[in-house]
């Protein structure tokens, strides 16, 4: 008998798609209309600072986005202290853009790497003044506990450096931190390629969030249908459970009960 998949819910949300997608480096917005199509995600991060929240006469990215389908996830991309990325989600916030945030304190202009002390602090101001709070952060187990602590809705580990393409360079410790957490887990940055995507999932993440693996392919819409595949293949993979891994080798068809032996 088939096992229903538990849904992926984040905050009493419900999502269709484990996948979710981001909105730069694309060559053009038809082009990223396109891929978010072929995606099938029904979450899209936007950074709050590319969206023109002051003027709504002139063409933005948003009209580029079928929100009718897709949920708006903006994020505080290039914030590099605790308060500017606190200010950056409110401003997202007052314009209409939601009260979810996908936050970002960066503490290294070279790797892109978080400021997991920052991180928690921005976590616990915005959470106490009603937001959404899904946090990137560094592959740690024990800071993913300190941010569940202070509030988040899920937590967001990377796989590598943003932007890399190198795919999960810790799969122990995307185990450990799905073993232990109580918010879902979405392995946030690195993906290169769609085997990247399923390793994730067959890991247990919960969702993958994505833009440059996709963004900067060769063929966008391409790459975006492969990772949808990907994420479902993954998932599946994760629920049906892997054979055993062993040193040696284990006969596929064993000759315990053939006949002349």
């Amino acid at each position: 008998m088939a096992i229903t998949d538990a849904p992926f819910t984040i905050a009493g949300r419900t999502f269709t798609s484990r996948l979710i997608v981001g909105t730069g480096k694309y060559s053009s917005h038809a082009v990223m209309a396109q891929a978010h199509e072929a995606s099938g995600a029904d979450m899209v991060t936007v950074a709050v600072r590319r969206v023109n929240i002051s003027d709504r006469t002139r063409e933005s990215l948003l009209d580029y986005i079928d929100t009718a389908r897709m949920f708006i996830l903006p994020n505080t991309a290039g914030c590099y202290t605790a308060d500017e990325a606190v200010r950056t989600a409110m401003l997202g916030r007052e314009a209409g853009l939601s009260n979810w945030v996908k936050l970002e304190v960066i503490g290294d202009e070279r790797t892109l790497f978080p400021d997991n002390e920052a991180l928690v602090a921005a976590t616990r101001i915005l959470v106490r003044d009603g937001f959404v709070v899904l946090p990137y952060t560094s592959d740690d187990p024990i800071v993913c506990r300190k941010l569940e602590d202070a509030g988040a809705a899920a937590v967001m580990p990377l796989g590598a450096p943003i932007g890399s393409g190198l795919g999960i360079q810790n799969v122990n410790n995307i185990r450990i931190i799905r073993e232990f957490s109580r918010v879902p887990v979405i392995v946030d940055a690195g993906v290169g390629t769609a085997s990247d995507a399923a390793l994730a999932m067959e890991l247990g993440a919960d969702g993958v969030l994505m833009n440059t693996a996709i963004a900067g392919a060769a063929d966008p819409v391409m790459m975006a249908e492969s990772m949808r595949l990907a994420i479902q293949a993954g998932r599946l993979a994760f629920r049906a459970g892997r054979i055993e891994k062993k040193r040696y080798a284990t006969a596929s068809s064993p000759l315990t009960g053939v006949i002349g032996r």
